[in-house]
Order: C-alpha cells, then sequence, then structure tokens
C-alpha cells in the first residue's frame, strides 16, 4: 500500500503520524521531561520514515521536544511538525488568535506552522468561526502553512468549509470500536476533499494482544489517561464480552497474517478511503514499536479480512452522537467521565439583558437587528421567542451556498439565543422554515433532523422569498421552559 498521504500542495505526510500526547501523561506529576535528551528518541521514528509529529498546546512540554529535535536534525525540511490550538470557551478576538499561534512558534522555535489544528468547545457561540477566520488571515501572512480542525462533528466541519475556511484535515478518534466517522462524515470529506487523521486506533491499548482472552479490568487500576478514556468507549459499545469479540476477529486476521492485534488494529482503519494517516502514541523514551509501525503498512488486507471484522463490529452498540461529541455533550468520553479536568464552565453564547417584568432578551449583534428594531430572542415567564433567523455572523453570511451549512448555523444560534435565556434545545416546541428556493428542503430538512433528533417539535417548512443576498434558510423558533 502506499506510504504517504498528500493533504495539500505542500504537505506530504506518512500514513503513520507519531502522537506525542502521552508526554502530557509522562509529566503529570510534575517531573518535566529534559527536552535534549527527550528530542534524541525521535531520531529513530525520522531514521524508519516517520517524520511527522502531532503536538499539542495541552500537550506537556511536546512543542519544545519536537521543535528542539527538528532544529537539530540533518535535514529538518523532512521533518513536519503538526500542533493544535484549544482556546477556553469564549469570545475570541484576532490578537488571542495571533498569540496562541505566536506561543507555538516560540515554543517549537519555528518560524511557519506545518499544520494548526483548532479546537471548538461550544458551537452556538460563533467565536469558534471567528478564530478559523483569523486562522486563515494568519495561513495568508505565512505564520501558518496549513490550517487543520480536530474533533469537529460532520455539520461544523461543513459550516466552516463551506464558509471558505480552507481546512486540510480533521483530526477524529477512530476505530475498530468508534466508526462515526463513517457516517455524516464521509460525505462530508467527500463533498469538500478533507482528509482525517484517524487517533485512538490501538483505543489507549486495549487493542492490543494483551487484552485478548483477559478478565475485564477494575477501572482502578488503570494507569494511563488513555486507559480511562477507552474504557468508556468499551463499556459504551456493549461492554466486555462483545469487545472480546472484536479482539478474536482481529486476532484471527492477525494470525493469518503473523503480525499483531494492534498492527490489524490500526491497519483497518487504512482502508477508509477518507483517512489520510493514523496516528500512534510514542512514549518517547520507552519502548518505540517502530518495527511494529513499519510492518503494519505492508500489510494488505483481502476481502475475507474485512468480512470478519466487520462481522464483529456488526455485535457493536454505535457511539451515540458524531465525531468529538464526547466532549461536547454527555456521555463523556473522556479519561474522568466529564470535562472537569478540562473545563470550569462555558459562558453562554450572548448577553441576556432585562427588559421588562418577567422579560428578557438578547441580540446576535447582527445588523438587522438594529436596523429593524428586534432582538434575536425574547423571553417572557416561561415562553421563548426567536426570531426568525439566518446564517448571519456580524454582517458575514455563513455557510456560502451550501443550504445545509447554513441550517445548521442557524439553529446554533437558536440554540445559542435560548440558552442565553435559560432554556435548551430541548425545549424547543415550535419550529418554522423557510426555504429561498424550494429544490434545497431536503437538505434544510436533513439538517433540521438531525438537530432535533428525539425533541421533535411541531414544525413547518414553507418557501418563501428571502430579504438579501445569497441566503438560501430562514429558521424561527418557540420554546417552553418547563
Amino acid at each position: 500500500m502506499k506510504t504517504h498521504s498528500q493533504l495539500s500542495e505542500n504537505l506530504e505526510i506518512p500514513r503513520v503520524v507519531i502522537g506525542l500526547w502521552q508526554i502530557a501523561d509522562m509529566e503529570r506529576h510534575g517531573d518535566i521531561l529534559d527536552p535534549g535528551v527527550t528530542a534524541t528518541y525521535m531520531q529513530a521514528y525520522a531514521d524508519a520514515g516517520f517524520t511527522a509529529f502531532d503536538m499539542a498546546d495541552h500537550y506537556g512540554s511536546s512543542e519544545i521536544i519536537a521543535g528542539t529535535f527538528k532544529n537539530l536534525a540533518d535535514d529538518p525540511e523532512t521533518i513536519r511538525l503538526f500542533t493544535k490550538w484549544v482556546p477556553r470557551p469564549g469570545k475570541i478576538n484576532r490578537q488571542d488568535v495571533r498569540q496562541a499561534v505566536q506561543t507555538a512558534l516560540d515554543r517549537m522555535k519555528q518560524s511557519t506552522i506545518d499544520l494548526m489544528q483548532f479546537h471548538a468547545w461550544y458551537y452556538p457561540d460563533p467565536s469558534w468561526l471567528d478564530a478559523l477566520f483569523y486562522l486563515k488571515e494568519l495561513k495568508e501572512e505565512g505564520l501558518i502553512k496549513n490550517i487543520g480542525v480536530t474533533n469537529f462533528d460532520a455539520a461544523h466541519l461543513r459550516i466552516a468549509l463551506a464558509s471558505g475556511i480552507p481546512i486540510v484535515s480533521n483530526q477524529v478518534s477512530h476505530s475498530v470500536i468508534d466508526c462515526r466517522a463513517r457516517k455524516d462524515m464521509a460525505e462530508v470529506c467527500s463533498q469538500y476533499g478533507v482528509k482525517l487523521l484517524a487517533y485512538g486506533t490501538l483505543a489507549g491499548g486495549f487493542l492490543s494482544d494483551k487484552w485478548l482472552g483477559k478478565p475485564e479490568p477494575d477501572p482502578t487500576t488503570l494507569s494511563t489517561w488513555s486507559q480511562m478514556k477507552y474504557k468508556r468507549f468499551i463499556d459504551t459499545v456493549g461492554g466486555w464480552d462483545v469487545f472480546q469479540e472484536i479482539l478474536r476477529a482481529l486476532n484471527e486476521v492477525a494470525e493469518k497474517h503473523k503480525t499483531s492485534i494492534a498492527n490489524i488494529a490500526s491497519r483497518y482503519m487504512l482502508e477508509n478511503p477518507h483517512v489520510a494517516a493514523v496516528i500512534i502514541g510514542a512514549r518517547l523514551g520507552e519502548n518505540a514499536h517502530i518495527d511494529d509501525h513499519k510492518a503494519m503498512l505492508d500489510i494488505t488486507l483481502d476481502q475475507e479480512d474485512l468480512d470478519r471484522i466487520r462481522s464483529a463490529q456488526d455485535d457493536l452498540k454505535p457511539l451515540p452522537g458524531d465525531c468529538g461529541d464526547e466532549y461536547r455533550k454527555p456521555p463523556y468520553l473522556t479519561a474522568s467521565g466529564d470535562l472537569s479536568h478540562h473545563l470550569e464552565d462555558i459562558p453562554h453564547a450572548f448577553n441576556s439583558i432585562t427588559t421588562g417584568h418577567d422579560r428578557r432578551q438578547v441580540f446576535s449583534g447582527t445588523p438587522w437587528e438594529w436596523f429593524a428594531g428586534y432582538s434575536r430572542a425574547v423571553r417572557k415567564k416561561d415562553t421563548i421567542y426567536v426570531a426568525g433567523t439566518t446564517a448571519t455572523h456580524g454582517d458575514l453570511r455563513i455557510g456560502g451556498h451550501d443550504p445545509e451549512a447554513q441550517a445548521h448555523f442557524i439553529i446554533d444560534k437558536i440554540e445559542g439565543a435560548i440558552e442565553s435565556l435559560g432554556g435548551t434545545l430541548a425545549d424547543v416546541v415550535r419550529t418554522r422554515i423557510f426555504v429561498h428556493d424550494l429544490r434545497h428542503w431536503e437538505e434544510v430538512a436533513r439538517a433540521h433532523g438531525k438537530r432535533f433528533h428525539g425533541i421533535n417539535p411541531a414544525n413547518t417548512l414553507v418557501e418563501g422569498k428571502l430579504v438579501g443576498d445569497g441566503y438560501l434558510v430562514e429558521i424561527e423558533a418557540e420554546a417552553r421552559v418547563d
């Protein structure tokens, strides 16, 4: 099979990227790794052809270590450094973005970043789009070569791409037990030409020979954050017995190819045509498994192998939601089972102001609100009325010519307005949809169906000529807060 993937015109990467997230785990007790010494352990990976390394602003001193290695390399231009920016929820301005990028550059001692990947915690606040527009400016300035995202769901990846953000990749959890990336995400990748970087392919080490036929571990004995996290995945997809069936299927294929369960688990992810590379974690200075990584790329899975794995997957319960939802909504499939080790709180998207007895309202900041004298939403006692909402952010039209993207952004604004007034999207009892051209009804209805699944408000969809060039859909809503 091919050993490299082309993410963009200026970024070719190996199909195995070395992830450095475990540096944070190695340093979590306060023992900071020596960057010079630790960087030397990266050389063996580069010598084997694994020249791309994935980091983040919160992976301990990973950026410092990787930058040290690249600057000492014989041919530094062959070393690719990917990092992530994971800002706290809330408003984001142009200076915040520049400072984040400059901090990463300073830590790595580089003049440009090969791939800067952005994570958003809270989509109802459109600040996440501000961040991406500002990253686009820094790409045009030359501080970033490529923009990626991490843990984006399909709807919001679609919004960003349709709005003109030149995203080349989305880094998501994707494994034999996590098939979410094969659903709506695959459609967006096909339509917009985006590639996936798959992490968690070994489920924190659970997808390995070590756990085949072994009793279920006591959660208190799990030693790493990755194990704590992916044990929750295993519980959610059906539990330990179902997981053992997956291991047995992988083991049958592994024995046929004279390799390991881990190699088959990662190699299987490369069968997804949208996956550019798998990210395999490294504990620098410990067992590197480099020969295993090389052998994995030499494996050719035949139809019998694929059928055996897929038949075992048929017994899995699907993980809830879309890619990245484990960080945004219950059940939180994180190491702690919540967001306590990530966030303290999430600010509301809009400021609520009191305008009368039992009356509050919010404004979203569009020019039309001030011009026409209305608010985005009004709460009177226990009822919230959301005005007809288009895909407008400030003076920008979001979602380009993609009606589904516009609809998802509108529902985000509706959700942000309702939550800012003390409700939730689950409180919505009525929606009305106006499409500019009835030919777009299906894409808009599909977006509504995804976002209101299980809520099922009363709904009307009609064709109506909308004010403003390029607006394809407008939605209004009513919510009752019990």
